[in-house]
């Protein structure tokens, strides 16, 4: 059973799930049915097959947390300037949860929502790419929709021993939130930051970007391969690359290349 309901303040539309397998699948089959909106919530209580990167799950507790998919129609977005999306989703989890818990809230490349260095969060985006459809035989492709997959762990106190060093808005703050009016801000943020894209450049937007990186500038250690090496973060880069600076050289690290040593 789902219910639909309107934000009036920030204007998106909502529609409220008790159970799914996966809201970005829920999305997708809106897009897939030509039911779509652009700038639609779809949140639910409960998740069963929820989706993380690199064909993970995400699990949580039903009814605690922010288990939210919302899509996106970009305007004439390239599919080379897909990571621009990226970009600007993680700025408004970033926006979002640091209103909330303070200064450090950081983004963990390549899609992580960071509190210190424990877990909160994490981003999912599935895009859909075509032609423009004022040249639907021919042109660059774009990104015609994006269904954007946000995982937040708000009341949840208990984990499960297999996940990666949790931690829930409750437990920083010591306080219960009401998970609609926490999804339908988010709603609202993610939205706006996605439509800033075709006003903002993408010299402002990385650098943005890069002012909520976790450990920039700070030395830490990777494993690659088994080997384990120290590199400072430089940050990441126009193509979405994190830059790693060893050995004398700045390097860029593709996603899945590397994975971060947290002590």
């Amino acid at each position: 059973m789902s219910q639909l309901f309107r934000n009036t303040d920030l204007n998106p539309i909502l529609i409220e799930l008790q159970t799914i397998d996966s809201t970005n699948n829920y999305a997708l089959q809106l897009i897939h049915a030509g039911l779509a909106q652009s700038g639609t919530g779809i949140f639910t209580h409960e998740q069963t097959a929820g989706k993380g990167q690199r064909n993970k799950t995400w699990h949580s507790s039903a009814g605690v947390n922010i288990l939210l998919s919302t899509i996106y129609a970009p305007k004439a977005l390239p599919v080379l300037h897909q990571v621009r999306i990226n970009q600007a989703v993680a700025i408004a989890v970033h926006q979002f949860f640091s209103q909330y818990a303070g200064d450090d809230v950081r983004i963990k490349w390549p899609n992580d929502l960071y509190w210190q260095d424990r877990k909160a969060g994490g981003i999912l985006i599935e895009n859909i790419i075509g032609r423009p459809d004022s040249m639907p035989g021919s042109g660059t492709p774009v990104v015609k929709w994006c269904v954007i997959g946000t995982g937040i762990n708000i009341n949840q106190t208990a984990f499960a021993p297999a996940a990666t060093r949790p931690v829930s808005l409750k437990q920083i703050t010591g306080k219960t939130f009401d998970i609609k009016t926490l999804v339908q801000e988010l709603t609202g943020l993610i939205i706006t930051q996605c439509e800033k894209i075709s006003t903002r450049s993408n010299a402002d937007q990385l650098a943005a970007y890069n002012r909520i990186l976790y450990k920039y500038n700070q030395e830490m250690q990777f494993r690659r391969n088994n080997q384990v090496f120290t590199a400072l973060v430089k940050g990441v880069d126009e193509y979405g690359q994190l830059i790693l600076h060893h050995n004398g050289a700045d390097e860029p690290v593709q996603h899945g290349e590397v994975e971060w040593i947290i002590d």
